[in-house]
């Protein structure tokens, strides 16, 4: 399945904070989810948004609303899940 992206205001302030180099990649591998969800993606329990993607230190946290990825945070992994 094809999916779309969309991002949140603060996905983006999130995600132009990072580092060129960080950005680049993290900016691939979101690219990469929509072909059926690739990468390091799992589902998190009582958790909302309910899915997020790992690009080593940092987790983008994103939910599905059909064919449309909406990510909600880009953030490092110490602080994602508070």
């Amino acid at each position: 399945m094809t999916y779309e992206i969309a991002f949140k205001p603060q996905a983006t302030r999130d995600l132009d904070a990072l580092s060129t180099e960080v950005r680049q990649r993290m900016s691939r591998k979101i690219d990469a989810m929509r072909d059926d969800l690739a990468g390091d993606v799992k589902r998190l329990k009582a958790f909302i948004p309910r899915y997020r993607l790992r690009v080593g230190d940092y987790r983008v946290l994103f939910d599905l609303d059909g064919a449309l990825v909406i990510v909600y945070r880009i953030v490092h992994r110490s602080g994602a899940y508070n």
